[in-house]
């Protein structure tokens, strides 16, 4: 797990327990103890602790020792630091990161592709842009394609080649030109092959 993910989980479970939201709704309005705490709560000691514990670790609630009492108070230069950085577009994006797209369009292809064959155009347009990624990379590459040329390329692997034809435009993969298509110059990686 990315740091940015980690950091996000911590934060959202912190502040996902009822009870911990309570403390720190008392902490903003000022100090207190555990035994404070637990009365004001009516939460056991030991659940007090348990909770604190949880937000000192992200250094939401700071901790002053006083012989054998510990005041407790609310950091809120830290809540308002740290929600910043957990919400943030790129600490947000950065979940995205850690996902595998390719797991997820070798899923999609096992499900619409047989062998060469696209068993059917899916209706989700995730889906089906999935399969058009695959379909176009069996188109050749920098050369014009007259309509009839690539409709029997097409219908190799569908025999529906006029929707497909007209996806892979709509889609971006294919550029058009009075009945001549090319490959859209887009950057890709090697699409993903369904699973055998």
């Amino acid at each position: 797990m990315s740091d940015d993910l980690s950091l996000l989980v911590s934060f959202f479970k912190a502040l996902a327990d009822e009870s911990r939201l309570r403390i720190i709704g008392v902490l903003a309005a000022r100090e207190a103890t555990g035994g404070e705490l637990a009365a004001l709560l009516d939460l056991k000691p030991p659940t007090v602790t348990h909770h604190l514990a949880k937000l000192r670790e992200l250094g939401l609630v700071a901790r002053r020792v006083e012989g054998t009492t510990h005041h407790y108070r609310l950091v809120p230069e830290r809540v308002e630091a740290l929600a910043k950085q957990v919400l943030s577009s790129e600490t947000v994006a950065a979940t995205d990161a850690t996902l595998d797209h390719d797991a997820y369009a070798v899923k999609v292809l096992r499900s619409f592709i047989d062998g060469e064959t696209i068993l059917s155009i899916p209706t989700s347009r995730r889906k089906r842009d999935v399969v058009l990624a695959w379909l176009v990379e069996r188109l050749p590459e920098g050369q014009d394609l007259p309509e009839l040329e690539l409709n029997a390329l097409i219908q190799r692997h569908h025999p529906d080649s006029a929707a497909l034809r007209r996806e892979l435009v709509c889609s971006g993969f294919l550029t058009r030109e009075r009945s001549v298509y090319r490959r859209a110059a887009k950057p890709s990686d090697d699409p993903p092959q369904p699973a055998a």
